[in-house]
């Protein structure tokens, strides 16, 4: 997987190569794309003919030897590249240039012990590079994976000076053509909007400043060629192990090179390296695909699957979740709670999470965080006695912690005032969601942690963690990296030791939805938002760098908290099949109809749970304006189709079905929906003998004797009708029920499974 040949250095994977050689002591960068040969060296590298005029010379004997106009692995400072450098550093307060030539290469088949995050299972390229005058060292460790590289630096300082570190990327990466850049930014409940710069010769920057990786700013990105479809084209994706404040600029020199540069963010980094001492950044992480956006997220998926998520998750199921929040809030009593899980576990969920309010005097977001002794009037027989419970009812015990923050109304602040983080001026941060932020660069603050939540997670059968962080701090200045160094210490000292707990973060829902934080959790809650409608959005932007079975995914009440927009039950649940399925809201409220919808939802998603957590997942379109979301497996596939608002009279719609072989006959069948008959309001009494009230008790009692499927459909056709488009059921178009027909409002969907059937079967 890595070769080393008359100087060209040539890493390759399952679809992928990489090249670079050593060029007057500079790594130049050859190719980053589809296969090539470590022979094609000399044709891929570029001719700089007489050179450019007005260029710096690195040396004068060569008019073309201008290190600002090749593509290289990694550029200094102050030696004619006037592109942005990776690297910026002072010394006793002046800025220095930097010169980093080859020294010599090694092969590791491990990479080296790290506090970050590092992908599992790769073969290491360490390129040395050395700076003599400076007395500096770097590192460039290349990663190569059957479905991405990996890249990262490691500076040492090896003069009698300390060195401070202002700027420090993980990987300078050049790409030769013209490109679109896809970002995904946003903030609270409307994270991951798509993004799409052009790049040209200004620079385009990204960045996250607030300590996290935010909601802002999701460190994943893409450059495609402006043509790319989901099938078709050009894609290159880049993504950074790393759960704080980072930093992407991207831009188009004269000649045509696009220079890609990510990693930690330099604003306010100021990290000091005394002699002997060492910084590494963290890891970059790159693929390519011919085949367009649905290939690049395809080697995405199959990369956070197999190389990122703990081996214990890996292909593991991900459990059907209640959890109490938007049921219960602060409000619940021990009975209560069991017998929301009494219901859970008749419909069929399978574990059950308390989320806040079960500590201290926790009882509003006010006081108690931070002290994590359980509240006995809640909870009389303690975690354990009500974990014990649920069990019983055939439920796991999952449960909810913020260890990060503390409420100043809390016995941990009174005890320990100074553990909060201050500015340099010694002022208190300011607060956020009545909250402060713990100091984690702290060793004492980092043991109280690891001390304080293993207790509890050894004292009761908890099998599930939901670890939260609802604020970020404006005191973290130049211990921005410092405190995710010690939020990593943490989450290794906890769950390493306890490898059977599934662990989800969470961070005001998709605030460190990164691939830092799925090496340890694999699963993160994506949006406090679970408007299904914003829940499309949201998930197919993230789909096209993170696979579904790492979506925390829940179905909460209508309207919704965070819209108040109103959707069908239906809808909430198929939309949140693409992922890992959870319901969120008051049990005890749901009509008889409605349970026995969730009942069916469940059922569908156990039947079909490894095909949708782990199939193939691309997105698309119908030709009536439907959202296509479709996860394939060998098996099977399943496709959800899903429209906003209703329109008068739509027309036909087809559903196209990709990846099948035209020569094989294939059984479509739809997920049976129920209806309300309350559903139909007013229109009731257009054909019923006598006025009722919709949401009386007549209706109510005819919910519960009469089911009202939505949209049925089944039929059996050839792969290759498939993949040119299989007719619908016709939409709701302004008549009557009709059990064949989409009978649906605004928001409405189905879900359909595509099975092969044997050549026998009749049609």
């Amino acid at each position: 997987m890595i070769t080393v040949n008359n100087g060209v250095f040539h890493l390759q994977n399952e679809e992928n190569s990489y090249l670079f050689r050593i060029m007057d002591g500079y790594p130049e960068h050859l190719h980053f794309g589809g296969r090539v040969e470590s022979g094609d060296a000399e044709a891929l590298a570029p001719i700089p003919g007489c050179g450019w005029g007005g260029s710096t010379l690195y040396d004068e004997r060569s008019n073309a030897c201008c290190l600002d106009i090749f593509p290289l692995e990694w550029s200094g400072s102050g030696r004619g590249d006037y592109r942005e450098s990776p690297v910026e550093l002072s010394v006793e307060g002046e800025p220095v240039t930097t010169d980093f030539r080859f020294s010599g290469w090694e092969i590791l088949k491990e990479p080296p012990a790290s506090e970050l995050p590092i992908s599992r299972g790769q073969e290491i390229l360490a390129l040395r590079l050395l700076d003599r005058e400076a007395g500096l060292r770097l590192t460039l460790c290349y990663g190569v994976l059957p479905t991405v590289f990996t890249r990262r630096a490691i500076l040492e300082n090896l003069s009698g000076k300390p060195v401070v570190v202002r700027k420090f990327m993980s990987a300078c990466t050049e790409l030769s053509g013209r490109f679109a850049l896809h970002t995904f930014s946003g903030g609270w409940i409307a994270e991951m909007q798509h993004n799409v710069t052009p790049v040209s010769m200004a620079r385009i920057c990204l960045e996250s400043t607030t300590g996290a990786s935010s909601n802002r700013a999701n460190p994943g990105f893409l450059l495609a060629s402006p043509d790319a479809t989901e099938a078709a084209g050009s894609v290159y994706g880049f993504n950074l192990l790393y759960s704080g404040s980072h930093y992407l600029s991207v831009q188009r020199s004269l000649q045509g090179i696009t220079r890609v540069l990510q990693g930690i963010s330099p604003a306010n980094l100021e990290w000091a390296l005394a002699p002997g001492e060492s910084l590494e950044t963290p890891e970059a992480v790159m693929s390519y695909s011919g085949g367009g956006f649905g290939g690049l997220s395809q080697r995405f998926h199959t990369y956070v699957n197999r190389n990122l998520i703990s081996p214990r998750w890996q292909g593991r199921p991900r459990p059907v979740v209640y959890n109490s929040w938007e049921g219960c809030t602060f409000d619940f009593t021990e009975a209560r709670l069991l017998s929301l899980g009494k219901t859970a576990a008749r419909l069929g969920c399978e574990l059950f999470v308390l989320d806040d309010g079960w500590f201290g005097t926790r009882s509003s977001d006010t006081s108690g965080l931070g002290d994590y002794n359980v509240n006995l009037k809640k909870l009389p027989h303690g975690l354990k006695g009500l974990g014990q419970k649920l069990e019983a009812m055939g439920l796991g015990f999952g449960l909810w912690f913020e260890p990060e923050s503390v409420s100043p109304d809390s016995d941990l602040y009174r005890a320990h005032p100074d553990w909060v983080l201050r500015d340099g001026l010694g002022r208190t941060d300011l607060l956020g969601r009545h909250q402060l932020l713990l100091d984690l660069t702290n060793p004492a603050v980092r043991d109280y942690i690891v001390q304080s939540v293993g207790a509890i997670l050894d004292s009761a059968p908890i099998s599930y963690v939901k670890w939260d962080m609802n604020r970020h701090s404006c005191a973290l200045g130049g211990r921005q990296h410092a405190y995710i160094l010690g939020l990593y210490d943490i989450l290794h000292r906890i769950f390493d030791s306890r490898p059977e707990i599934l662990l989800e973060s969470c961070s005001s829902g998709g605030n460190r939805f990164d691939c830092g934080m799925l090496y340890f959790s694999p699963q993160i809650w994506c949006s406090d938002d679970t408007d299904p409608a914003e829940r499309l959005r949201i998930q197919t932007s993230l789909s096209y760098l993170y696979p579904p079975s790492t979506f925390g995914a829940h179905v909460s009440a209508s309207p919704h908290a965070q819209t108040l927009r109103s959707t069908p039950l239906s809808t909430r649940g198929n939309v949140s099949f693409f992922g890992c399925l959870g319901y969120e809201l008051d049990l005890h409220e749901l009509l008889r109809v409605e349970q026995a919808e969730v009942q069916a939802q469940i059922a569908f998603y156990k039947a079909h749970r490894r095909t949708l957590q782990y199939g193939r997942f691309s997105r698309g379109e119908t030709d009536g304006g439907g959202i296509l979301w479709q996860a394939q497996t060998e098996e099977e596939t399943v496709a959800g189709v899903f429209h906003g608002l209703q329109p008068a009279a739509p027309g036909y719609e087809r559903l196209t079905v990709s990846g099948l072989d035209s020569q094989k006959r294939y059984r479509m069948e739809s997920r049976p929906q129920l209806l309300r008959v309350g559903d139909f309001g007013s229109l009731l009494r257009h054909v019923l003998p006598v006025k009722l009230n919709p949401h009386g008790f007549a209706i109510s009692a005819a919910d519960s004797r009469y089911k009202m499927y939505d949209g049925a459909q089944a039929l059996t056709a050839s792969g290759g009708a498939f993949a040119q488009g299989i007719p619908l059921a016709p939409r709701f178009s302004g008549t009557a029920y009709d059990p064949q027909s989409r009978t649906q409002s605004d928001f409405g969907s189905n879900v359909y499974t595509i099975k092969e059937v044997s050549p026998d079967e009749k049609h």
